[in-house]
């Protein structure tokens, strides 16, 4: 499950947690060997230390995870201000290239990292990458995760050039009005709701290479998203850059192969994503017959529920046609009395 574990890397950057001044205050004549010498590693350092010193050392070189709650690094009751402070203290503000913020109480108005990294925005010149919502299934159901309006943060950075927000619930706003240089810009949801589709079809994004929704599941979420709210992407009109899209985590994927098959978008892609979704036979055929779908540089369609017949003369076919593809982790229906035919299917992310 792809909200089952932090990433170790983003935007090409090793990810380091900044875990605040108690570590190193636990552990300063480490911090300082490492720092007088890191080309020789101290005898006695501890291996879960060496990277956080390494990262002080050169600030620039690793994408800086942000979490903080009480009961993570032995910090009693420490609030966001007094974290955030510390990080201040030791990482010069235009030294960070990346940044993923993220804690288990993200909530608009509670536990929120929004106001305080806003207040430091400006500050921010090197900023390019930023994941906002790095939250495990585990700390919160990505469904349940809330954080409003969301475009007053990328108005604050006009230098960032890939955003990603994990949560896309009732509240999420993107309504970017004035052109910005996002090239990168994905939505993780279990349901997104179509007025954040229309926003982000409407955003003014001339430079936007890649576009990643996580459509996820109507009845559970509210994922109702049809083609019609996302007709100035299907058209290839919103972004003439755009040249990789992904439509994934989909109850309906086999609906989105149809509509993609038609789509004048497709034909100016090199990659697509319709991976983590419910795919079946049915639009896997689609798929086999459609002549733009084998025109593609790379298809993603990992988790799927294909037959292994299918799965075999899709394969060959698009290895045939020099199309890199992933089509890993083929599910099996559960058995369930009160479902339609007598099976569930699952995304990959729901709740």
């Amino acid at each position: 499950m792809p909200n089952s574990s932090h990433l170790t890397e983003y935007a090409g950057l090793p990810v380091v947690e900044f875990t605040g001044w108690e570590t190193i205050r636990r552990e300063f004549h480490f911090a300082m060997a490492w720092a007088s010498n890191r080309r020789q590693r101290h005898p006695n350092l501890p291996s879960s230390y060496e990277p956080l010193f390494a990262a002080l050392a050169d600030p620039g070189s690793v994408a800086w995870r942000w979490r903080t709650e009480e009961s993570v690094h032995g910090r009693d009751g420490q609030s966001i201000d007094e974290y955030l402070r510390e990080f201040d203290q030791l990482v010069p503000h235009d030294s960070v290239r990346a940044l993923m913020v993220g804690h288990s109480e993200l909530q608009e108005g509670n536990g929120d990292f929004l106001a305080p990294l806003l207040d430091r925005a400006s500050r921010y010149t090197s900023l390019r990458s930023l994941f906002f919502g790095d939250i495990l299934q585990e700390e919160n159901e990505i469904s349940w995760i809330e954080h409003g309006d969301l475009t007053p943060l990328l108005t604050a950075l006009p230098r960032l050039t890939a955003f990603t927000v994990r949560g896309g619930s009732a509240s999420l706003g993107l309504r970017v009005t004035e052109p910005h240089g996002l090239r990168s810009l994905t939505v993780q949801s279990g349901g997104l709701r179509p007025a954040v589709v229309r926003d982000v079809c409407a955003a003014s994004l001339p430079e936007l290479e890649h576009l990643e929704l996580w459509l996820g599941v109507e009845e559970y979420a509210g994922g109702r998203t049809t083609g019609e709210d996302l007709a100035p992407v299907l058209s290839g009109t919103a972004f003439p850059k755009l040249r990789s899209l992904g439509l994934r985590n989909a109850d309906r994927a086999d609906e989105w192969v149809a509509v993609l098959a038609e789509a004048p978008v497709t034909g100016t892609l090199a990659e697509l994503d319709l991976s983590l979704g419910i795919l079946t036979d049915r639009g896997a055929r689609i798929i086999l017959d459609t002549p733009v779908f084998h025109g593609l540089r790379r298809l993603d369609l990992h988790h799927h529920y294909l037959s292994e017949e299918m799965e075999g003369r899709l394969r060959a076919a698009l290895t045939a046609s020099g199309v890199e593809h992933d089509l890993s982790d083929r599910e099996e229906p559960e058995e369930n009395p009160y479902a339609e035919g007598g099976l569930s299917y699952y995304t990959a992310v729901s709740e």
